[in-house]
């Protein structure tokens, strides 16, 4: 097998030149996002389109970075904010309504533990998933093949080794689940501070969307 076909069977590989060649298309339209007129919102997102394997009106704020692009697949209505990283060696498959605060990193790319193997140069990506209702907060790091279910949010600074199961709050290096979210939940927007009556008929009403659905 060449190193194209071991990587993508999840296998250690080496970045040799046909490797990398796959990843020109990802380096000239990620120059391309991060050094244009940060208010030219349709622009903007067109380039994302263009990146990305599989996306639905996705809105990224540059700079964002990754290795293919192709590997990366997001459901409607996601947004990440500025200087989300993104290693997509292995696929990166992200659901619905997912949010992601500055600073964001998602590394399906790993180097193995034992130095001579990894002097030898092999690499390997293992696959991570996220699920629909994510929010990610500032600075945090996904390591690879690590899955995170559904409605979780994941506290800023984390550093997220393991899996995270769904309808959880989860926080810290290595990141652990604090509390499950319930329906109580739903009445405050930060810590105990209430939504108003205004805010509320916001909630009850239609769906917004990211910022690129309208736009792309």
């Amino acid at each position: 097998m060449n190193n194209i076909e071991r990587r993508d069977r999840g296998m250690a590989y080496i970045s040799d030149d046909s490797v990398m060649e796959q990843q020109k298309k990802a380096r000239i339209l990620t120059q391309k996002l991060n050094t244009m007129d940060r208010s030219d919102f349709r622009g903007i997102g067109e380039v994302v389109k263009q990146l990305l394997g599989k996306s639905d009106g996705a809105w990224i704020n540059p700079p964002f970075y990754c290795d293919y692009g192709f590997n990366i697949e997001l459901g409607s209505n996601f947004f990440a904010n500025y200087n989300c990283t993104m290693l997509d060696v292995a696929k990166i498959t992200i659901g619905k309504n997912c949010f992601m605060a500055p600073n964001v990193s998602i590394y399906t790319a790993g180097h193995p533990v034992h130095p001579d193997v990894r002097n030898s140069m092999l690499e390997y990506g293992i696959p991570v998933t996220i699920g629909d209702n994510v929010w990610i907060g500032g600075n945090t790091v996904i390591c690879p093949g690590v899955t995170i279910g559904n409605n979780c949010v994941i506290g800023a600074g984390s550093v997220v080794t393991r899996d995270i199961p769904d309808w959880t709050i989860a926080a810290g290096n290595p990141c652990r689940v604090i509390r499950k979210i319930t329906d109580e939940d739903r009445k405050f927007y930060f810590r105990d501070m209430p939504l108003d009556e205004e805010a509320l008929k916001i909630l009850d009403g239609p769906p917004c969307s990211a910022l690129g659905s309208s736009l792309v």
